[in-house]
């Protein structure tokens, strides 16, 4: 990640152009009248250019250069830069107003994962969120981000705050502009997702990219995006078009059986559900929608006959596990997550099977 600091210059006044007018008038020692005479304009005209309540228009500004032989682009220019600084200033004015909702986003840990600019100002902040969300005013928020047709995993000890979770989702959209996906082809992903399989025992540093690639071969983009503070998810799923699916990622629970199950079961959605529906993962409800995909997951890690056969053996030590592991071709981690989930064994055991994950630190 490449830390992204801005400095930029903003002069806290703009002068009109009519200022300037006013010492150009000086020097040459030529009345407001005679200006507007040798213009063929009313002097009130003039007047009020003077006082910035009347804008230099480009034909006006042709006038001038006649005139007063300075080119028309400067006054142009001018009447530009001040015309736009007169719309910061109202615009700074109303975000002040909008401030509350501001408060409601952890700005600061956006600015310091590098995705918005890192600039001093409350309302330069608040600028940097809106261009993040590309919305133009803190009420389209509502109108792009409520989730109208969102399936929430909902968890009486994990309360999403929706407006991190926005974040996160909004974060997913930016990375995956960044990938070049074929059109979605359910075949193809029934295909890449048994090659993935055989990942699970590879690095993040190995099968990410392989991931990545082999999805966008089938019409899925998949990206991985660090959990911001409130967020609390570990995955989503939704169609971008009708021709190209997104999987999203974190490392909520930072262990190998936790993502491999959230991938494949994110999978399960893109698979076996709708395409209007936003599924977003870490909490949970008796929505069948998500069971399915639960089932997805299990029996494509770990085929469901084999899995019975094993524990129909009861024998559940350290070496049978990696044996079971190593047969069927997955990490040792997943198939300790699969029997502490089904409570064959406790949830401290073997815990050392599992691979854990971490983000990488930029320099």
């Amino acid at each position: 990640m490449v830390e992204k600091i801005v400095n930029k210059y903003e002069p806290d006044y703009v002068s009109p152009p009519g200022e300037t007018l006013v010492d150009v008038l000086e020097s040459l020692e030529m009345p407001q009248v005679m200006l507007a005479t040798r213009m063929g304009r009313p002097t009130k005209t003039i007047n009020e250019i003077i006082k910035g309540r009347t804008a230099i228009t480009p034909d006006t500004a042709l006038q001038l250069e006649k005139v007063l032989g300075i080119p028309a682009s400067f006054w142009n220019n001018r009447e530009r830069q001040f015309r736009e600084f007169l719309s910061k200033v109202k615009e700074t004015r109303s975000l002040e107003g909008q401030m509350k909702w501001f408060s409601l986003f952890p700005v600061r840990e956006m600015m310091q994962l590098g995705w918005i600019n890192k600039v001093s100002r409350k309302s330069a902040q608040l600028v940097e969120l809106l261009k993040f969300f590309r919305i133009a005013e803190p009420k389209q928020w509502k109108r792009v981000w409520s989730f109208p047709s969102a399936v929430f995993r909902k968890s009486k000890a994990f309360q999403s705050n929706r407006y991190a979770l926005s974040v996160w989702l909004r974060q997913g959209e930016i990375e995956v502009e960044q990938i070049d996906c074929k059109d979605f082809n359910s075949d193809t992903f029934k295909a890449m997702l048994s090659k993935i399989r055989t990942l699970t025992n590879e690095s993040p540093n190995t099968f990410m990219d392989k991931m990545m690639e082999l999805c966008a071969l089938a019409g899925v983009a998949v990206v991985f995006v660090p959990e911001i503070r409130g967020a609390r998810v570990c995955g989503a799923t939704r169609w971008l078009t009708q021709r190209k699916a997104l999987i999203q990622l974190s490392l909520r629970y930072k262990t190998n059986d936790h993502l491999w199950f959230t991938f494949f079961h994110e999978a399960g959605h893109i698979l076996r559900h709708g395409k209007k529906d936003l599924f977003i993962e870490g909490i949970k409800d008796d929505n069948p929608l998500e069971a399915e995909a639960d089932e997805f997951s299990r029996n494509l890690l770990i085929d469901d006959k084999l899995y019975r056969e094993f524990v129909r053996t009861g024998d559940f030590s350290r070496g049978t596990i990696k044996s079971f592991a190593d047969r069927i071709g997955i990490a040792p981690g997943i198939v300790v997550g699969r029997l502490q989930h089904d409570k064959h064994i406790e949830y401290s055991f073997f815990n050392d099977l599992k691979v854990k994950y971490r983000w990488a630190k930029s320099e």
